[in-house]
């Protein structure tokens, strides 16, 4: 039933899109993708657009910064005709590679979640940075109200942290824009005297709070609704969001992008379309516990609405700048 729905919203996507199916029919050929998101996330999505569509989709995973760094040395030549990219960090990497979107599917998404001052991203799905905790060992009335309070000695071997993610990066670049560099790199140093854990990515966080290996964690939000998914509402960590309209309540977009020098123009539009139509939308809101970007798809009933969660007042051009944050992670050795 699912595909049936999904294989006539392409048909509709594809009869209003560019190219050659005006005629209805689904149009074949086929499409390259580099994906910063991961596999378990968005394959399901990817795969069910190239079954419904007859385009033959070529997928490659990875990093977002190593594949903007890739785009980047591949120059010209680059096979991608897509860059979909966990973060505005790593498209602003690739800023003077893409090419601008057509209205329809720009105007799609509000404005603060897609590129500022130009048409050359659009926002796929919404992510929000919570402190996810141990409910066992922590009571909600000693939960941090703000990022700075994990500073405090009292959470020394506490924390765990993935200072190498992107997400983690991205959301250092909110701090650098709206605390300052100096504001900054107070709080890494203090965070980093209190001995975080540290984890290569968000779910190993979220698996240890639960076990009880550390109390709390700065990860994205939707990890955690996997895991009571699969483990049922017993399992022990739950997220913390804050109210502080700092960078710990940051609302991160994953977006994608298309290259000057895409060899599939026409199909890579329809998938970009088809990703913030209403059924692609739903998928990330009913699948994968992300926000969707599009108005009329209802947000998962286990998060909190969008619009109550206080996220600093930041332009997404200004967390383009993941360079200067590694940068300064390196600095205090935070990360190699």
């Amino acid at each position: 039933m699912i595909l049936f729905v999904i294989v006539l919203a392409l048909v509709t996507l594809l009869a209003c899109g560019s190219g050659d199916a005006g005629d209805g029919q689904v149009s074949g050929g086929s499409l390259v993708i580099y994906s910063g998101r991961s596999e378990s996330l968005v394959g399901p999505i990817i795969t069910q657009f190239a079954e419904a569509s007859g385009i033959d989709v070529r997928v490659k995973y990875g990093g977002t910064a190593e594949l903007a760094a890739t785009i980047r040395e591949e120059g010209n030549n680059t096979p991608a005709d897509v860059f979909f990219a966990q973060d505005p960090g790593g498209l602003g990497a690739v800023a003077s590679m893409l090419s601008p979107l057509p209205p329809d599917i720009i105007s799609a998404v509000p404005d603060w979640a897609r590129a500022a001052n130009s048409a050359d991203w659009v926002g796929i799905s919404g992510r929000a940075r919570v402190v996810v905790y141990n409910r066992n060992a922590i009571s909600e009335s000693d939960l941090p109200s703000d990022l700075q309070d994990l500073t405090d000695p009292r959470w020394k071997g506490r924390i765990g942290w993935a200072p190498a993610n992107a997400s983690f990066q991205t959301m250092v670049t909110a701090m650098r824009s709206t605390w300052g560099e100096d504001e900054t790199r107070k709080f890494l140093t203090g965070l980093k005297s209190n001995d975080p854990q540290e984890y290569p990515k968000n779910t190993p966080i979220v698996a240890a709070t639960a076990a009880g290996e550390i109390d709390v964690g700065l990860v994205n939000h939707y990890y955690l609704h996997r895991f009571i998914q699969e483990d049922g509402e017993d399992f022990a960590a739950r997220n913390h969001f804050l109210r502080d309209n700092g960078p710990g309540s940051l609302i991160m977009v994953s977006g994608a992008g298309i290259l000057n020098e895409a060899d599939n123009r026409d199909n890579a539009e329809k998938f970009l379309r088809f990703m913030v139509s209403p059924v692609a939308q739903q998928y990330f809101a009913s699948q994968t516990f992300e926000y969707p970007l599009v108005e009329g798809v209802n947000t998962h009933r286990l998060l909190p609405p969008i619009a109550e969660l206080n996220g600093p007042d930041i332009d997404v051009a200004d967390l383009a700048d993941v360079a200067g944050t590694q940068s300064l992670l390196r600095d205090l050795g935070i990360i190699p």
